[in-house]
């Protein structure tokens, strides 16, 4: 690939005066590798702190009714120095017809350097609500994930879960909100071998949101999935700031506990922050 650079009067002075436009468009000088970097950052905060917000707490969304969706996908090919090939694809389906709520969403991810393959993934969900009224409701759950490259035993290959139960809302008010629910299902792992196992597993979440003043909400989000092989325990819990669209941010603390690990729990401490001015 040939780049040619022409400067000549009149056409590199509006170059000069129209620095912005000019370098953004510039992949030698870094800025759009920089903002396209930005723009992921400011993303996943924006996607944090939103899904704090737990649009189930108070009821059924208002989704549209009948079927909507969404799916994006990128490609990012290089050829010369480094050949490489990433491939990406992220679709998501919803159908809502009054208080019943139908999701499936689909994620795969590709990848190979110098005709190596570094990346061959997808993951897939369909989650299911029928609210009865404003306080009991029903789900069900499946979800699965592979992972391509799995050759080994301790790699996991793929990982599968289908589950179902009833969910209540203990709390149910604008400053306070919980709800918790509970099922059974089965959950099923294939390593990279080849070999797998399937046992019933059993599940209970539940979701508490306060809301501490105009500005300030608290939450705890706690997953407890228990089988024959391992108990597996999830808590997150966040405090929430939003000044209008100005500034918002998130401060979490996730526990994940797993006693079929040498190391059973692990901690992570999160903060997420967006600024707009």
């Amino acid at each position: 690939m040939t780049h040619r650079f022409l400067f000549a009067g009149a056409a590199a002075a509006a170059l000069l005066m129209a620095a912005t436009s000019g370098f953004a468009q510039d992949g030698l000088t870094g800025i759009t590798a920089l903002n396209d970097q930005i723009d992921d950052i400011n993303q996943a905060a924006i996607d944090d702190i939103a899904r704090a917000e737990d649009a189930y707490r108070f009821g059924s969304p208002d989704y549209r009714q009948g079927l909507s969706g969404s799916a994006s996908a990128g490609f990012n090919g290089t050829a010369g120095a480094t050949d490489s090939n990433e491939f990406s694809m992220g679709a998501r389906l919803r159908y809502a017809s009054g208080p019943f709520l139908q999701t499936v969403g689909v994620a795969i991810n590709y990848a190979e350097t110098a005709g190596v393959v570094t990346k061959k993934d997808a993951f897939g969900i369909y989650d299911l609500n029928y609210f009865l009224n404003d306080s009991l409701y029903g789900f069900a759950l499946g979800r699965v994930s592979t992972d391509g490259l799995a050759t080994t035993a301790p790699e996991v290959k793929t990982d599968g879960f289908l589950g179902f139960g009833p969910g209540y809302r203990l709390i149910n008010t604008t400053t306070m909100s919980w709800r918790v629910q509970a099922g059974v299902g089965l959950s099923y792992l294939e390593d990279g071998l080849g070999d797998s196992t399937q046992e019933i597993g059993y599940i209970a979440s539940s979701r508490l949101f306060w809301k501490l003043g105009e500005t300030m909400f608290a939450t705890n989000d706690t997953d407890v999935l228990y089988s024959d092989t391992a108990l597996r325990v999830n808590n997150d819990i966040g405090l929430n700031f939003k000044m209008a669209d100005m500034f918002a941010t998130r401060l979490s603390y996730l526990t994940e506990y797993n006693d079929s690990r040498a190391v059973k729990s692990e901690n992570k401490l999160g903060l997420s922050f967006v600024y707009s001015f």
